[in-house]
């Protein structure tokens, strides 16, 4: 369930954002579905996404990988470990890197149209 208190912090950074999710239970949740149609300027709801697409979220195909790479440099011994760590270390994150992660997005969906919808990291 998306946290009341991130939308403000969202907005607070662009004027302008897409929220998209994917099939995950948690993003399926009625109240978080409702929350989103109302607080959110464009919002793709989950029966409009494809279900298994991780590939055209850029935190899912680009940042979170780099992200858990240097979550996980160490071992952490339990979850009030692992949140600050992840706050930490995103952080740190070069916005450059973001930005062309963001900047690669446009090509995705169109090469998930061109498979109907399957995988498509092979035609990137």
């Amino acid at each position: 369930m998306l946290r009341r208190d991130l939308l403000p912090d969202i907005k607070q950074n662009s004027d302008y954002f897409t929220f998209q999710q994917d099939g995950a239970p948690a993003h399926r949740a009625r109240e978080t579905v409702e929350l989103l149609k109302v607080e959110t300027p464009d919002f793709i709801p989950p029966n409009l996404w494809p279900p298994n697409s991780p590939d055209l979220n850029p935190v899912d195909y680009k940042i979170w990988g780099v992200l858990q790479e240097r979550v996980y440099k160490t071992s952490i011994k339990d979850v009030d470990e692992l949140r600050p760590r992840i706050d930490e270390e995103w952080d740190k994150l070069e916005q450059r890197m973001i930005d062309k992660a963001v900047g690669e997005w446009r090509k995705r969906p169109r090469a998930c149209v061109a498979v109907g919808g399957g995988q498509f990291e092979h035609k990137m």
